[in-house]
């Protein structure tokens, strides 16, 4: 690259909990690459279990309450009118019952060395549930079990890193449904984590699908570095449009608000007795969504909880 160092705008919002999802999915869409989150329940969390001392987290660097989200712009001659959009977006939020919490939002400049290594320090190899580490590509690893399965990601400078409740609730949620040779349905995608996790506790093919490019070109890249790329089909897709085949287990680790316009599609896509698995609910909106996923025929087996959030396991009556 020379001496034309590229520069990065840093983008903070101390935001809550229920705010991430919606907030980073527009931080994406208004090109942000890569976004980082500092919670503060990180620093209690109960570390030291049977998975070993895996963080060494400094207080200094998290918020008293609420989260801060990163993201990182690049610089460029409308970055101004960018982040004031970025600001207006996330105020607008709170038009959908989103609490954003006291909403402080800071900018600073970064660069790309800086940036390169500040992020790769929240990212270490995470054991998320009884079968399954998430694994950074740039860790060497080695399994304590012949049981533990190993998830390569490469988050890149895009999207989460697979520690989320929401998607480890998932993870826990196809470990539970997914059998060998069934044909799994991933809407939304992101990283491609629970597609991959899916082809690895069995499933003989599963379509990963999301609407957004970068998040596709994302779960391609991850799919590919896990040998799974014959087993797993990434897809720029619209929720379930244009899905012709049934499917053993659909799961969607997407907002509420979209949960709830899919439980339609989603009794259409799911084979008798088949699974419909939902997470990225906040506790609020627990109660519609669940309504929701019953009044389109399917019968909740089980609720999960993990810290603020809902995910559960619909079976198709």
């Amino acid at each position: 690259m020379g001496s034309n160092v590229m520069k990065w705008t840093e983008i903070s919002i101390h935001t809550t909990n229920e705010a991430v999802e919606p907030i980073s999915n527009l931080l994406h869409e208004n090109g942000a690459s890569g976004v980082v989150i500092e919670d503060p329940a990180e620093l209690f969390k109960e570390r030291e279990d049977v998975f070993g001392e895996i963080y060494e987290l400094n207080p200094a660097d998290y918020p008293d309450e609420g989260v801060v989200i990163k993201a990182y712009l690049p610089v460029n001659s409308f970055i101004v009118d960018t982040i004031d959009a970025i600001k207006q977006e996330i105020t607008d939020l709170a038009n959908f019952n989103i609490d954003i919490g006291n909403n402080r939002v800071t900018t600073a400049e970064v660069n790309e060395e800086d940036w390169a290594t500040a992020w790769k320090k929240y990212y270490n190899p995470v054991k998320i549930s009884e079968t399954f580490t998430i694994v950074p590509t740039w860790e060497e690893y080695v399994p304590s079990t012949k049981e533990e399965l190993i998830i390569e990601l490469d988050p890149g400078m895009a999207f989460g890193t697979g520690t989320h409740p929401t998607t480890v609730m998932c993870i826990q949620a196809l470990e539970r449904t997914v059998k060998k040779d069934d044909f799994v349905v991933d809407v939304g995608t992101g990283s491609g984590v629970l597609s991959i996790a899916a082809a690895l506790l069995g499933a003989s093919n599963v379509t990963a699908l999301d609407l957004d490019e970068v998040a596709v070109k994302s779960a391609q890249e991850n799919v590919e570095l896990n040998r799974l790329a014959e087993r797993i089909t990434v897809k720029k897709s619209d929720l379930l449009h244009g899905l012709d085949e049934q499917a053993d287990v659909v799961v969607a680790n997407i907002l509420a608000e979209v949960i709830m316009k899919l439980t339609k599609d989603a009794a259409k896509t799911v084979k008798k007795n088949g699974y419909f698995i939902t997470s990225g609910i906040i506790q609020q909106k627990k109660l519609e969504v669940r309504e929701a996923i019953v009044v389109a025929g399917f019968e909740v087996e089980e609720t999960l909880v993990m810290e603020d959030w809902v995910a559960f396991i619909a079976r198709r009556k």
